[in-house]
């Protein structure tokens, strides 16, 4: 597994105020599974997968790759492999020399695996990624971190660029990566949609912390859409807060209100107990629903409007 264990990274260049890029970041990857990293422009992401494959040294804490240091540590580096979202680098050769350059630079790195993937894609393998589209060369790139068979594969923006067609395409590609060999995928996005399809796992970023993670089904249940139903004046949000209720949306419709709360339905029948309602309706929010709502409460996007 990979570990992070309380990581923080700052940047000091054009970063007077030394706000952290990675604040305090703890969380545990294990083999065989899709983690999706989930947040808006700047939250950490890319910071995030760099300093897991060791590219960046944390300024406090520290990553492990299966117990090992991953900074300067080659060994430990072989078993990540990162595929980022700029590879200005990559586009002065054909699909040809990067596979024979990674084929010297990556022990595991299997060319019948790429060539496969690339005919699959329809890639054409003797010309320059330059002469490619955005999302060709986003392909091309994707079947090099596939064929370096490490057990530890991070894209940063996988899906950027890519038709529909072709999106279901990449992650067939890293689901078969992951039943055939155990790997762990850990891509990054802020579409939620991309998220919720490709992985089974998710963690909810934002300016550096982690808001919430763990498998989707089971960070959506922590959240509740609920009706509360009054014969009365209608329940407030202020009565709610002060009967425990963690309220993150608030709207009042008839004698109705509709609310929206961390918790799970026990929680929640719990503390509404004693108030002058009854409980109507409870079901948990979707992906894009948490994810609006965390964004929200810690004061991102403050336009958008409570529904």
């Amino acid at each position: 597994m990979i570990e992070l264990d309380r990581v923080t990274k700052i940047f000091t260049s054009d970063n007077p105020l030394k706000i952290a890029a990675l604040d305090g970041i703890s969380l545990t990857i294990p083999e065989g599974c899709v983690y999706g990293l989930l947040g808006t422009n700047g939250a950490g992401k890319s910071t995030l997968l760099r300093t897991m494959c060791g590219i960046y040294r944390p300024d406090e804490g520290s990553v492990t790759v299966d117990g090992r240091e991953v900074w300067n540590n080659p060994e430990a580096k072989a078993d990540v492999c990162l595929i980022g979202d700029e590879f200005a680098w990559l586009e002065k050769m054909s699909a040809n020399r990067l596979k024979a350059y990674y084929r010297c630079t990556r022990p595991g790195f299997s060319g019948e695996v790429f060539d496969r993937l690339m005919e699959a894609l329809a890639l054409p393998k003797n010309r320059k990624l330059s002469t490619f589209s955005k999302g060709m060369r986003r392909q091309a790139v994707t079947a090099l971190g596939v064929a370096c068979r490490a057990k530890y594969l991070l894209l940063d923006e996988a899906f950027e660029g890519l038709d529909p067609a072709m999106r279901r395409v990449v992650r067939e590609i890293l689901a078969d990566e992951v039943c055939d060999n155990g790997a762990s995928v850990v891509l990054s996005s802020h579409d939620v949609t991309e998220i919720s399809e490709s992985c089974d796992h998710v963690v909810i970023m934002y300016a550096g912390k982690i808001l919430q993670f763990g498998e989707i089904d089971e960070v959506c249940d922590r959240y509740r859409k609920i009706q509360l139903v009054s014969e009365g004046k209608v329940i407030t949000r202020e009565e709610l807060a002060n009967a425990g209720l963690s309220v993150l949306g608030y709207s009042v419709m008839g004698n109705a209100a509709q609310v929206l709360v961390r918790g799970t339905e026990e929680e929640i029948t719990a503390k509404t107990a004693a108030l002058p309602v009854s409980l109507t309706d409870a079901v948990p929010l979707t992906l894009e629903e948490v994810f609006v709502c965390e964004m929200k409460e810690n004061g991102y996007g403050i336009y958008i409007k409570e529904e």
